[in-house]
């Protein structure tokens, strides 16, 4: 680990895991090193295999402390890891590929002060300025199945300018209180890429925990989807997919809802 310590307890601690990803870090570091002075940050990066930081960590005005994984992890296990290193109040999860032209924590801060919400997210905006489908309703497998055959298009979600509390937000970006998180248990690691923000968000609902879309918080996201292009990826996609279908809150999930309808 490098980077240096902070005298006084940052408010949030950012998690940013870099799968040679260290240009978009710089340019994610210096986006909120510009806007995000409103609370004390301190920044977690998990560099998940080799890779040289084009970048100076002393040179921001939030201590970043650097990780070197001995071998890749996946998205539950980084994040985890860095929860156990995290010292804020609050603890955000942000992908590399996420731009700022505004400082989202203040909203974001605001949407937690409501102690039902376990985890807020902010509006997510493309690279050229279309609102993409980050808040989603649980899949099934006869949504997918319809997606797949060419059904199903459009979004889950109406997007409107109140909070919105859909049932799970995209793990791109999301924002918890500490003790949420740690309650929670964090991601589930037995997903190695994919769908643990939707496992994650069904064990908050399944706790009684709403999921808020802050749409007054607003980020960038330079999306690469890999899985749409790699076979790799996409095996990997389909893994993580089969894995919440075959696991117990997604069945309590469908209980639930079983029982909703017969009331």
């Amino acid at each position: 680990m490098v980077g240096p310590l902070s005298a006084a307890l940052p408010k949030i601690s950012v998690s940013i895991a870099s799968h040679n990803q260290a240009i978009l870090v710089k340019e994610l570091l210096a986006d909120m090193d510009r806007l995000c002075g409103t609370y004390p940050l301190e920044v977690l990066l998990t560099l998940n295999q080799p890779e040289l930081l084009p970048f100076d960590t002393d040179n921001y005005s939030f201590p970043v402390a650097v990780y070197q994984n001995l071998a890749p992890k996946g998205f539950a296990d980084n994040h985890n890891q860095a929860f156990a290193h995290a010292a804020g109040e609050f603890f955000c999860v942000m992908n590399p590929d996420i731009r700022i032209n505004e400082d989202p924590f203040p909203n974001l801060l605001a949407c937690l002060e409501d102690t039902c919400v376990g985890v807020a997210a902010p509006l997510v905006i493309g690279k050229n300025g279309e609102i993409e489908d980050s808040a989603r309703s649980f899949p099934t497998p006869v949504k997918i199945l319809c997606k797949a055959l060419g059904g199903c298009k459009g979004s889950d979600y109406v997007v409107k300018k109140e909070i919105m509390f859909p049932d799970w937000v995209a793990g791109m970006f999301l924002l918890f209180r500490r003790d949420t998180f740690e309650q929670i248990g964090g991601f589930d690691q037995r997903y190695f890429l994919y769908y643990e923000d939707v496992d994650l968000c069904a064990r908050l609902r399944l706790r009684g925990y709403e999921i808020a879309l802050c749409t007054e918080a607003k980020v960038i996201h330079h999306a690469h989807r890999s899985s749409h292009r790699n076979i790799k990826y996409l095996k990997l996609h389909l893994a993580s997919m089969l894995r919440f279908f075959f696991s117990p809150p997604f069945f309590k999930i469908c209980m639930l809802r079983l029982r909703k309808q017969k009331i």
